[in-house]
């Protein structure tokens, strides 16, 4: 798969590779002992142009094809998971607005979204509403110009920094089946307050928040499709997001399989490197066995949707595969370090902590097989 990236984006792929390790690695580590937010590097992510990952040349952005955009969010999880799932969701906002807004504001608003204050998000989730966003509470009444949505939102990503959030919102007024709607919401408005989620498990450094929309006004020509399109777009926006959750998971992989290389090299033990007994040296191969057969899953997910072919069942057996092998990767991870390995002061014990959330945003392990199997079947 890697010979059909080209010289140029091998070289900008590279180049994110050198930054990540350079620079995020150390920032992400203070990120998981504080919970502070990596949006402060929010400047010198538009400069590397990784705001602009999907939006195309023409508007100002890198227009990176579907594999590269993989390999880049690899690269960028294997030094700060936190970094990789907020680009991560802001391209998806700007996949969204590329193929769903109305002509009138695309042009406008994709190049809004390069801007390092322009940060943008999704709201589809709910307190009672995770793995099955069809049952969104949230309600758009309509109004003068537009609509005014009210409800709550949970786990939002980006939610604290975030300007541009994609809605999820429910119009009593049509039908049922009709009813569910998305909507592209400007959140510089007093209508809308945010609270900070604190005290995950890991992805320290990645905003999730609380909204709750009090009447926030959305103009008519920021609705997302058409009339009734709220579900489809969701469905559609979580397949890509599936893809770069998956590569998110494998960078989280690699960098455990790295360190676990690195220490079974250097830790001594019967007198001879630890790295000389069978059991590591199979939890090694298991490892980098996983690891290449979940790059291999992604890069036929992230080829087919770059051909424009239906591409749902392969990008949640990518996301399946490769959150649950990064789980086993990193859990081998911190089992070769032993008593070191469970303590903060060696990265695996964050790694392995970050790998967990990989299972479950995006659609949980649970859901994947839903899907994966529905697929099938038909």
């Amino acid at each position: 798969m890697t010979n059909l990236i080209s010289d140029d984006h091998r070289v900008l792929i590279d180049g994110v590779r050198d930054y990540a390790r350079g620079e995020l690695l150390p920032l992400d580590r203070q990120w998981d002992k504080d919970e502070s937010s990596c949006c402060a590097r929010l400047a010198q992510l538009h400069e590397m142009g990784l705001m602009g990952l999907r939006v195309p040349e023409a508007l100002g952005g890198l227009e990176c094809p579907m594999p590269v955009y993989a390999h880049i969010i690899r690269e960028l999880s294997y030094a700060s998971p936190s970094v990789a799932v907020t680009i991560g969701v802001h391209s998806m906002v700007c996949e969204a607005v590329k193929m769903f807004a109305q002509p009138a504001v695309r042009e406008a608003l994709l190049r809004t979204l390069l801007a390092p204050d322009n940060l943008a998000a999704f709201a589809i989730s709910e307190p009672d509403a995770g793995s099955d966003p069809g049952s969104a509470k949230t309600r758009a009444e309509r109004a003068e110009g537009g609509w005014k949505l009210s409800g709550n939102k949970f786990w939002v990503t980006n939610g604290l920094t975030g300007r541009w959030f994609v809605v999820l919102a429910r119009d009593r007024e049509s039908s049922p089946r009709k009813d569910l709607n998305m909507f592209l919401l400007d959140a510089r408005q007093d209508a809308i307050e945010r609270r900070s989620i604190h005290g995950k498990m890991g992805i320290r450094g990645s905003e999730t928040a609380e909204m709750r929309l009090d009447g926030a006004f959305v103009p008519a020509d920021h609705l997302l499709g058409h009339p009734g399109d709220g579900l489809k777009i969701a469905l559609s926006a979580l397949d890509g997001g599936r893809i770069g959750i998956a590569s998110q998971a494998i960078g989280i992989a690699q960098a455990c399989v790295d360190l676990m290389v690195s220490y079974a090299k250097e830790r001594r033990q019967f007198n001879r490197p630890i790295a000389d007994f069978q059991a590591i040296q199979w939890m090694i191969a298991d490892s980098q066995t996983e690891l290449d057969a979940s790059q291999l899953l992604i890069d036929r997910a992230a080829l087919l949707k770059e051909s424009g072919v239906r591409f749902t069942r392969e990008a949640s057996i990518a996301k399946l595969y490769a959150s649950e092998a990064a789980n086993r990767i990193a859990y081998r991870a911190v089992q070769i370090h032993g008593g070191t390995g469970f303590v903060n002061e060696c990265r695996v014990e964050q790694l392995y902590r970050d790998a967990r959330v990989t299972t479950i945003y995006e659609g949980t392990s649970e859901i994947q097989r839903l899907v994966i199997a529905r697929e099938v079947l038909k």
